[in-house]
């Protein structure tokens, strides 16, 4: 049973079938799940799920996999980490292209 969703309905994660082998990368590179094989192809199980983190877009050799990173939660909390504070994804600052 999953229980991790990021918001409902913001994720840019978008999947095109047609460019699809099946090779199952996306499977193992996505921490959330977010990817089955089924019928020899990858499928979105729960677009809730994604934090844009990239992963299965990074490990997609045919460019079936498409995702805006560094728009979700994961960068507010590798910054956050990375500077000792609350997470933060710096939409107050100068360049707000990885606003959340």
């Amino acid at each position: 049973m999953k229980t991790m969703h990021y918001l409902k309905q913001v994720a840019t994660l978008k999947l095109d079938p047609d460019l699809c082998t099946g090779c199952g990368m996306c499977t193992k590179a996505c921490p959330h799940a977010v990817f089955e094989i089924k019928q020899g192809k990858a499928r979105i199980t729960d677009l809730d799920d994604c934090m844009e983190c990239g992963a299965c877009s990074n490990n997609c050799r045919t460019g079936a996999i498409t995702v805006k990173t560094g728009t979700g939660c994961a960068v507010a909390i590798i910054n956050g980490f990375l500077r000792g504070t609350e997470p933060s994804c710096d939409c107050g600052g100068e360049s707000q292209k990885n606003c959340c």
